[in-house]
Order: structure tokens, then sequence, then C-alpha cells
């Protein structure tokens, strides 16, 4: 199906660039529900935490091991890192498969796909628009997070150093440094999921099957990296490496970790917007 963008990208005073600027999308997407509903939830899960520590007491290590889930109550920063660590597996999976699954197929379950394009906005530029204001969310849900429980945890147990489980501790300056940086990595390898959801995005008109399928997928990397017979295979799963960032909060950082983890990541999540964008220029839009 040719759209008027493709026959038309000549006509008088028609800038491919102009068309559905990032800000209007951008806006159009903070408006939606399910955009204010997941932030909420982010920004409920330290609130949970912190009742939970408040009921259960305060944690302690078994058979004299000591965890970062041990550490939680010891200061905001410990806090944080805490909320990070029990949501970057799966919880911080849900965003990203969100925004990223549901903005090109939402279209085209309301039909509203071929008028986007006969506006006309051209193909490429409408995917990365999209493409720009999904991640944006993504990462913006990233830090919602530990900003939030940075704040709640500061204001239960203090603001104090990073108490490490293996021993020692970093200063309040130090460890923002880190924890910035594990948002990061955080964020980035996430984006394996981002590029599985978004080109799901462009193959289906349900977007429930774009977003269910990245996490899907996602889960099924987990469960194959659990699967010790495979030996030096895992470490080309994305999924071997989402905790690498565990080594950033450390007295003496190891690095080499989270640097094949993002090589990874960035390398998957290429190809899938490569096809993203490769099959969405050659498909026959409908709807």
């Amino acid at each position: 199906m040719t759209t008027l963008a493709e026959r038309n990208e000549t006509a008088s005073g028609y800038k491919p660039g102009r068309t559905l600027p990032v800000r209007v999308e951008l806006i159009r997407q903070l408006k939606r529900r399910r955009t204010l509903v997941m932030g909420a939830i982010l920004a409920l899960l330290p609130f949970v935490l912190l009742i939970a520590f408040a009921i259960g007491g305060d944690p302690s290590g078994r058979n004299d091991t000591v965890t970062l889930m041990d550490t939680a109550t010891s200061s905001g920063a410990n806090f944080a890192a805490v909320n990070l660590f029990v949501s970057a597996g799966f919880l911080l999976v849900i965003p990203v498969a969100l925004f990223c699954g549901d903005t090109v197929a939402s279209e085209a379950s309301w039909s509203s796909l071929r008028y986007l394009l006969a506006a006309p906005v051209p193909r490429a530029r409408l995917l990365w628009s999209k493409l720009v204001v999904a991640l944006g969310l993504s990462l913006a849900a990233m830090i919602l997070l530990p900003v939030v429980a940075l704040a709640v945890g500061t204001a239960a147990y203090g603001w104090g150093p990073l108490q490490i489980p293996t021993g020692g501790a970093l200063d309040t300056g130090t460890a923002t440094q880190r924890l910035l940086v594990v948002v990061a990595y955080i964020f980035v390898s996430q984006l394996v999921t981002a590029g599985l959801a978004f080109w799901l995005s462009t193959k289906t008109d349900a977007p429930l099957g774009a977003v269910g399928g990245a996490v899907g997928l996602t889960i099924v990397g987990n469960v194959l990296d659990a699967v010790t017979a495979l030996g030096h295979w895992r470490d080309f799963l994305p999924a071997h490496w989402q905790f690498a960032w565990a080594d950033a909060v450390q007295p003496h950082p190891e690095w080499s970790g989270m640097i094949q983890g993002t090589a990874i990541s960035i390398t998957y999540a290429l190809v899938l917007f490569a096809l993203a964008f490769r099959g969405f220029a050659r498909k026959d839009v409908v709807s």
C-alpha cells in the first residue's frame, strides 16, 4: 500500500523531518493511562518494601552470609540499591516491554496507523519518533524507582554511606555516582527487551501480543541462563549479564562483566531495531 507520504515527499512546503515531532508523540504517550499506572506502580514499590521491613523487622543474613538485601535498612543508599536489585530481574522489564511494544501496535489496533502515514508521516520518521519516546519513558521509569527509593529510604533510615555486604562502605558521593552507573547499565541491559517489543509491535495489531511476547522471550532467556549445562553458551545470553551491575557497588569495581553485557545487549538491540525498521518499511499497512 503506497501512502501519501511516499508519493508526495516533494510537495511544496512538505518537510519529512517536521512530521510527528518527538515532543508531540511524548505528550500523547504521557497522557495515556498505562503510562500513569506504570509510573504509580514503580513509585509505590519503595513504600511496599518499607512497610515489609517495618512489619518483618530488620533483615538479617542466613548461615552467617550477608547479602545486599540484609543491608537494606542501613541507609537510604542501601535501600535504593535493594529496590533496584529486587526489580531489575522482572519488574523493570514490564515498563520497557509496555512502552516499546504498545507504541506501534496500539495505533494499528485503533485503526489510526494508516491515517498517521497518510498525514503524511514517513514510515521511518514515525518509527523513529515512537522509538525515541518509548526508550525515553523506559529510562524515566528506571530513574523514577531509585529516586523515590532514595528519598523514602533516607527519610526512614537516614542519609549515609552505602554499606557493602562483603565489608566496607562507599561514601555518599561515591555511592550516588555508582547508583547512576547501575541505573545506566540496567537500562542498557533492557535494550534487548525493548528491541524485541518494538519489533513485535511492528508485526502485530495486538498490543498485548507484542508486550507479552517480549516479556515471554525475556523470561525464556532467564530460564536458559539457569541451565548450567549450556556452559559458555550462556555468555551469549543477555540475561547472563543482567546482574553484572553488582560489581559496580564494590570498593574496587570490576567493569569487565558490565562491558561484556553492554556489548551483547547493544548488539542484539541494534539487530532487532533494524529488523523493525526494515520490516515496517515493506509492510502493507491496512489498519
